[in-house]
């Protein structure tokens, strides 16, 4: 058996969210896709909403705190990604977009990943191909063909969901396994790699 790491990078607001339904529910698809193939694998989960101040703070001093660096080498070191969105005005939550802002360039080239959604109505689930599907194009990373999107009646039956949202889990997650089962396993993260703050500038700093 050879091992994976997989991130879930979940935007839901509320506590408990559907948003994190759906990621949860596509996570032990994924899993269970990856273990028919002989993939064990360790799943590591960000919750975006626990780094909203965080990311704000991000964006205006350009530095990450501890927490928040963390969770960025986790979605950086990851073999496989799940990305999992509420949808608000026909698009991507500002809270998700804000973290893929802060990536450094090219750090998901070729990465697999899978795109979803969540919404109150299913006339918001063409946001996955004119939002999320371009963003993650243009960060390069390698999306599965099957995004899923999930609304309020999808859940109606409870948490299990209707059997057409099961259908594209199992579908979508088994398109990732592939993907990630064929990629070989991402280096482990330098730390040194690309400091916070380059030497040019320690050396301003001190006068040098």
């Amino acid at each position: 058996m050879t091992t994976r790491t997989l991130a879930v990078v979940s935007a839901g607001l509320a506590v408990p969210s559907s948003t994190r339904l759906l990621a949860d529910r596509l996570t032990a698809a994924t899993v269970d896709a990856l273990g028919e193939r002989g993939v064990t694998v360790t799943v590591e989960v960000v919750e975006l909403r626990e780094h909203a101040r965080d990311l704000a703070d991000n964006l205006v001093t350009g530095f990450p705190s501890a927490a928040l660096r963390a969770s960025v080498d986790t979605v950086v070191g990851a073999d496989g990604l799940i990305s999992v969105t509420p949808i608000f005005s026909a698009s991507y939550s500002g809270l998700f977009k804000t973290f893929f802002d802060v990536l450094e360039k090219d750090v998901l080239t070729g990465k697999p990943a899978l795109i979803a959604a969540t919404a109150g109505t299913a006339r918001h689930s063409l946001a996955l191909e004119h939002a999320l599907r371009p963003l993650f194009a243009y960060l390069r990373a390698t999306v599965a063909p099957t995004a899923v999107f999930a609304a309020s009646e999808d859940w109606a039956g409870g948490e299990a969901g209707s059997p057409a949202l099961t259908s594209r889990v199992r579908r979508a997650a088994g398109e990732l396994a592939d993907l990630v089962a064929g990629r070989p396993p991402a280096p482990p993260a330098d730390p040194f790699a690309d400091p916070a703050t380059s030497f040019e500038d320690l050396l301003r700093g001190s006068g040098g």
